[in-house]
Formats: C-alpha cells, sequence, structure tokens
C-alpha cells in the first residue's frame, strides 16, 4: 500500500481517480463557466440530486435515488407546526442566531438521554439548517486552503464539494468492501500527515450501510488525539441500526471533546427532510467561531422548524421505533430481490441506514449504467463514482421508498436485466 496523488485527489491505495463528472452536462444542460469562480467550477451538484432532477423527466419512473423516508411528518409534529402558526407571533421572525433556548434545551437533552453526555445547551449547542449546513460550517470554520481532510471512500458526495469549496484537498481512505465496508484503521493510520487538519466520519455510513465497531473508532480517536486532528461527525442515521448491532460514536470519546464537532440531523428519524433543522454540539471555543460562517450563510434556522424539531424531540417517539421497523423489512425486502440477480449485482448486507451500495458485476461505467436503467427501466439509481474512488462501478440504491415501490422497481431492473444480458 502506498500514496499516489492524481489530480486534486490523495488516494490511499494505487487506483483510478474519478474525475468529477456532471450528469445534467453529459445529458446536454448548460453548464457556464465564464464569470465563475474557480472554487465553484471545482465542484459538482450532488449525482444524487441531478439523477432525481433526471428523473422528473420520467413520470412513471420509480426512485431509489435520494434518501427522503416515504413516511409522512408524524401528527403530532404537524400539530405542533399548525399550532404554531395559528398561535405564536413570532413565528415568522428571525430566532436567536444559535437558535430558540427551548429547542436548544432539548437538543442537549436528546443527547443526555440518547448518548449519556452532558452538554451544555448554551454554550456548547446552536441550532442549523439541517446537519448539511452544519457540516459546511464546520468545514468553513477549520479547514484553510491547502489543508488536507480525511474521508472514506466511498463518502457522502457532498463532504468531498464541501471540504474543496473550503480549499481543503480530500484524502480518500477506502473501506473494505468485502468485510461489509468496514474502516480500514492501517490505512487512516497511513493517510495522515503533517498537512491533515480534520476527518469526517458518517457513522451508520452512506452509501455503504456500514455500522463501524467501537473499537475501530476507538482508534480513529487515538490518531487524532495524536495528530491534533478535528474530527467532524456525522450521524443522521444513528437510530437506524439492524441486528442488535451495538452504535458508538466519536461524540462519545471524553478525550476528543476539544477536537470535535458533532452534526446532527432530525431530517430521517422523524421524516422531517424538508423541515431542513439539525444541531451541532461542540466545545464552545469552536461553537463561537461557527455561528460568525452561520450568521453569514444561513442567520438562523427556521423558527417553525425549529418548533417542529422541539416537537419531535420532546414528543412520542413510538414513531421512530415504527420506522426502524418499516426500514428493517425494506432492507430484507431490497436484498432478497439482489438474492435473485446475483450475476448483475454483487452486495453487502446493509447494517445501518437505508442504503445498498452493489457492485454491478459486469464491466460498465456507473454513471452511464444508471441513465441507461432510467431510459430503458425508468428506475432511479445513483452512480457509485460520485462517492469518492472506491465507487467505481458500482450504484447507490436507497430504500427508504415504500415496499411497493421496492417491489416495482426491483422487478423492473430484473426484467431488463433479463432483455440485456
Amino acid at each position: 500500500m502506498k500514496a499516489v496523488r492524481k489530480g486534486r485527489f490523495f488516494i490511499i491505495i494505487i487506483m483510478e481517480d474519478t474525475s468529477k463528472k456532471s450528469v445534467l452536462a453529459m445529458e446536454g444542460y448548460a453548464v457556464r463557466t465564464k464569470g465563475i469562480s474557480e472554487r465553484v467550477q471545482k465542484i459538482t451538484v450532488s449525482a444524487i440530486k441531478e439523477m432525481m432532477m433526471l428523473g422528473l423527466s420520467y413520470p412513471d419512473a420509480v426512485s431509489f435515488g435520494q434518501g427522503t423516508p416515504s413516511f409522512r411528518t408524524p401528527a403530532h409534529i404537524r400539530g405542533r407546526v399548525k399550532k404554531e402558526l395559528d398561535e405564536n407571533p413570532h413565528i415568522g421572525k428571525y430566532s436567536p442566531m444559535s437558535g430558540y433556548k427551548i429547542f436548544r434545551d432539548a437538543a442537549a437533552k436528546a443527547l443526555l438521554e440518547k448518548r449519556g453526555i452532558s452538554a451544555n445547551s448554551d454554550r456548547e449547542i446552536y441550532i442549523t439548517a439541517g446537519a448539511m449546513e452544519a457540516i459546511s460550517t464546520a468545514v468553513l470554520t477549520v479547514v484553510n486552503p491547502g489543508d488536507e481532510v480525511l474521508v472514506t471512500s466511498p463518502c457522502f458526495p457532498s463532504h468531498i464539494e464541501q471540504i474543496t469549496l473550503a480549499g481543503g484537498i480530500p484524502v480518500f481512505v477506502p473501506l473494505i468492501e468485502e468485510e461489509g465496508w468496514k474502516l480500514d484503521t492501517d490505512g487512516f493510520k497511513k493517510a495522515i500527515t503533517k498537512k491533515t487538519k480534520a476527518m469526517i466520519i458518517s457513522n451508520p455510513s452512506n452509501p455503504g450501510g456500514a455500522v463501524f465497531p467501537k473499537e475501530d473508532q476507538l482508534k480513529l480517536a487515538e490518531f487524532a488525539l495524536a495528530h491534533g486532528s478535528i474530527v467532524i461527525t456525522d450521524e443522521p442515521y444513528d437510530f437506524l441500526v439492524y441486528d442488535n448491532r451495538e452504535f458508538y460514536s466519536l461524540t462519545n470519546v471524553p478525550d476528543l471533546k476539544n477536537q470535535r464537532i458533532s452534526c446532527f440531523s432530525l431530517s430521517k428519524e422523524y421524516a422531517m427532510t424538508g423541515f431542513r433543522i439539525g444541531y451541532v454540539y461542540a466545545e464552545e471555543g469552536f461553537v463561537n467561531q461557527m455561528l460568525k460562517v452561520h450568521d453569514a450563510i444561513a442567520v438562523c434556522a427556521s423558527g417553525l422548524s425549529q418548533y417542529a424539531g422541539l416537537e419531535a424531540l420532546m414528543g412520542p417517539q413510538e414513531c421512530v421505533d415504527e420506522f426502524r421497523e418499516e426500514f428493517a423489512k425494506r432492507r430484507d425486502l431490497i436484498c432478497s430481490y439482489f438474492d435473485e440477480i446475483s450475476d448483475l449485482f454483487s452486495y453487502q448486507k446493509p447494517q445501518g441506514a437505508y442504503y445498498i451500495f452493489p457492485k454491478v458485476i459486469p464491466s460498465v461505467e456507473s454513471y452511464e449504467f444508471c441513465i441507461r436503467l432510467l431510459k430503458e427501466a425508468r428506475v432511479v439509481l445513483v452512480p457509485g463514482d460520485a462517492f469518492g474512488p472506491t465507487g467505481k462501478g458500482h450504484v447507490r440504491f436507497s430504500f427508504a421508498c415504500s415496499q411497493e415501490d421496492i417491489s416495482e422497481g426491483m422487478q423492473r431492473i430484473i426484467k431488463w436485466w433479463k432483455e440485456n444480458k
């Protein structure tokens, strides 16, 4: 194993680089460069969003694309939204920059009850427009141009763009596919250099669906502490772990407190993706600096969404148990279909989250494969190349859709494969 540089990617094993591609550009959409900053030209719209946009041209398409739970936002949360709209005279106004205290207190209470973490809601928590804003703000706060940031490969595509937009260099550390997309702790150790500023860890992982064991994460914490690297955690699927696996978070490592920024989202756990609401838990010094970026980008999170989030955290939690049970059924259902077409896909059964990231067995270019499947079978997938170098030859399926859509979409793929293999 050795390090090689290819383009702007730093890869910890010898592998072919993944060039930045735009699905929309490939399909003939206009791309302007004149007058556009170099840093923006270096990034792309997420292939997840691009495939969803292309899918809109095919009204009969079944989508395994974006990870949007099919469930309706629970009734008690919708009821709180109606109540605030009708009765709260301040609901249409700005909230405090760090968010309403009542919601920050609720976030601190959730951390204590779910994670056993005692957080100061006035100094260590602030409310964001979803975890995406939280992570973007964290990266912009800590990364200087030329800094290296470690991410897994595959990783969530937006993390690559967030690092690049800040002038940083994504350093890809491949996960071990044949072991269920396991962390390669030796790879992380070898990837750390004097230029390493941070690492972003998404657990359970997207797109691989791995749940990283405690012992592996403690090794990452050890490396970060030894080198002074900042750890940014992204855990929107912490509630969704299958087969009685233990969930452990780097947020729970006490020694990391002064080097860790934890980003949380309510989107997936409570079927609230459109509310754009989340929060940051970090050391006070980080929070005070991040609030400057938060103010420049968002001013504040939506007040209405904050009350919806408050109700989500403090209200009945049976909905979360119901969602988790249903997602487990959907995972087993989609895997049963993959078993029927083992000559098209090989896959690792997800341990958490609601994604599966199979390898396409015939040698194909994943972007072209997804475009063809959309046009010929009316099924939306996401090309694996977007998730980092290790994603080459893979595609991502989200099984956040209904069981009916899973069956319809997979049957279309099976039919298409029988006709085209």
